[in-house]
């Protein structure tokens, strides 16, 4: 297996419509652990969202873009309240069975909705700030374009997108870290191939196109950061 080219060809096992229901809600309940352990929005937080939210001097909106089971509002959500922050979170995935999951954990200043992007343009929606995570690897070149157009219509402020970066390193870590926690799951397995699919930085930056900063904000992460257009 090489890992030079990124392996768009590959699908993970809990996208198929058909997968094991009980093992796709024990990984959206175990997505939280992880995403804490590798995702880095903590510093995300303290170096790029808080600091946009806090100079709006207001309550702000907050759009996360296909929120899984929600664990990145949730923990957001805590971090602001800590920071003394007034924030209204969305999270928004087109996927019912994410949305039930996140609906079933939703708390006072959050809510969950099964759309997309489009469906939320259409609906009129904007928000202060539009942010995704580990989104950008599951779309094709298309889809990809449209998620990051739509992300910025979407947005008055910060538009940001993180995912993790394509290398021998991080899979071989992620390998071996989760193992631990991925019994009775599909981290092990759809992980692996969600490094496979990842970008490199300048892949990413050349797919995205003008408008968009690429960054590697922390070991192994991805960071696309843009001005929204709404």
């Amino acid at each position: 297996m090489s890992l030079r080219e990124r392996d768009a060809t590959l699908t993970e096992l809990m996208d198929d419509p058909a997968c094991d229901p009980a093992r796709l809600a024990a990984t959206y309940r175990r997505f939280g652990l992880v995403n804490r352990l590798v995702s880095g929005w903590g510093t995300l937080w303290r170096a790029r969202l808080a600091p946009a939210l806090r100079a709006l001097d207001r309550p702000a909106r907050v759009l996360d873009l296909g929120s899984g089971g929600g664990d990145l509002v949730l923990r957001l959500a805590t971090l602001a309240r800590r920071d003394g922050l007034s924030v209204h979170w969305t999270g928004a995935d087109p996927d019912p069975r994410a949305h039930a999951v996140a609906a079933s954990a939703a708390a006072p200043g959050m809510r969950f909705v099964c759309a997309d992007s489009a469906r939320l343009l259409a609906d009129g929606e904007r928000y202060d700030a539009v942010i995704s995570n580990h989104v950008l690897h599951h779309l094709d070149a298309a889809g990809l374009a449209r998620f990051a157009a739509e992300s910025r219509l979407l947005a008055t402020g910060t538009v940001l997108h993180s995912d993790i970066v394509r290398g021998r390193l991080p899979y071989a870590l992620y390998a071996v870290g989760v193992a631990p926690l991925a019994a009775g799951t599909f981290l092990h397995t759809d992980g692996l191939r969600s490094i496979r699919r990842s970008y490199r930085p300048a892949e990413l930056a050349a797919a995205l196109g003008p408008g968009w900063r690429v960054g590697t904000p922390a070991p192994f992460r991805l960071l696309a950061e843009a001005r929204g257009d709404a």
